[in-house]
């Protein structure tokens, strides 16, 4: 007997669980979330799913480590509750800044995070669009990794933007740079910055020509967006227009949304990832990522090819 598809939600993104679960003409599984008065974290999966297909939709975004245990917990329910397979759809991977030691001492906590998964009882990742592409390899486990670019591009496309110009906010964004230009069929640019501290950056070079153009600046994540106001600022001293800002996950960590209502930045485009803040602006426009999802569930359940799904492959 074929196991049954059942899809639940963690608490970082309930709406986005919906959304995949309407397009595949299902409902969300029935989950009860809650906390004990000392914080740990209380999981009861309110249906049988002995047998089943199991995916749990759960970004690690904000807070991310209530996020992060909250998903072992429904991991290891659903293990001892007898799942067939127990899939972990992460549309944001959280700590993949952290994949590699860049100084003596630190720690690679991507692989950690991918380690303790894996022991909980994942059987399969789906996640979109990492920090590094080699996060994949930290798991023995099936991983998909999905990416957000076409998204992005064709919506782009859309818009008819005068005299663009894609820019690279770092040297790591380059090859994500430069297939969107190719995709808009225009020049690229890349951003020379170093970084005194985290979550700061100071730019001191700009690679290619950017004076008369407009200039869509991609990012994988924008967390407090203090980079991307230097790099709008940036752009702008050389003689650009207003910014178009594209990333695929908004972490919009402490006052980031008002930091990206800059009168330089005509658009913020994210994904719904991660949840938008309620306070964001007109400035901020959200695409959806559950068609992308949905498809990758029903390949993953009936059989296909998930590179089928993207033009642009190998970010």
């Amino acid at each position: 007997m074929e196991p049954r598809l059942r899809i639940f939600s963690g608490s970082s993104n309930p709406e986005l669980t919906a959304e995949v679960c309407r397009r595949l003409g299902t409902e969300p599984g029935r989950i009860k979330l809650s906390r004990f008065k000392s914080g740990e974290i209380y999981v009861h999966y309110e249906e049988s799913i002995r047998n089943c297909d199991v995916f749990i939709v759960q970004s690690l975004s904000h807070p991310i480590n209530e996020m992060f245990v909250e998903l072992l917990v429904m991991i290891d329910a659903a293990k001892r509750a007898s799942a067939h397979t127990v899939n972990i759809v992460v549309p944001y991977y959280g700590y993949a800044r952290q994949e590699r030691k860049s100084a003596p001492r630190e720690p690679i906590s991507a692989k950690m995070v991918a380690d303790v998964l894996t022991t909980a009882g994942a059987t399969r990742v789906i996640t979109l669009d990492l920090h590094a592409p080699a996060i994949q390899g930290f798991f023995n486990i099936p991983v998909d990794h999905l990416t957000a670019l076409d998204l992005m591009t064709e919506y782009l496309k859309a818009k008819h933007i005068p005299n663009p110009v894609v820019v690279s906010p770092d040297a790591g964004r380059a090859s994500m740079a430069e297939k969107l230009a190719s995709g808009l069929d225009s020049p690229f640019a890349i951003m020379i910055k170093k970084r005194p501290a985290h979550n700061e950056s100071v730019i001191t070079h700009v690679i290619g020509e950017v004076e008369g153009l407009t200039p869509i600046i991609i990012e994988d994540l924008i967390d407090t967006g203090s980079t991307i106001v230097q790099v709008v600022e940036g752009l702008k001293e050389r003689g650009a227009q207003d910014a178009y800002v594209c990333a695929t996950h908004g972490l919009f960590s402490d006052d980031a949304v008002q930091r990206l209502d800059h009168p330089h930045i005509r658009e913020v485009v994210v994904t719904d990832s991660i949840a938008l803040p309620e306070e964001a602006s007109s400035r901020f426009h959200v695409l959806t990522v559950a068609p992308m999802l949905s498809r990758a569930i029903q390949y993953i359940k009936e059989g296909g090819s998930i590179a089928t799904m993207f033009r642009n492959r190998g970010i």
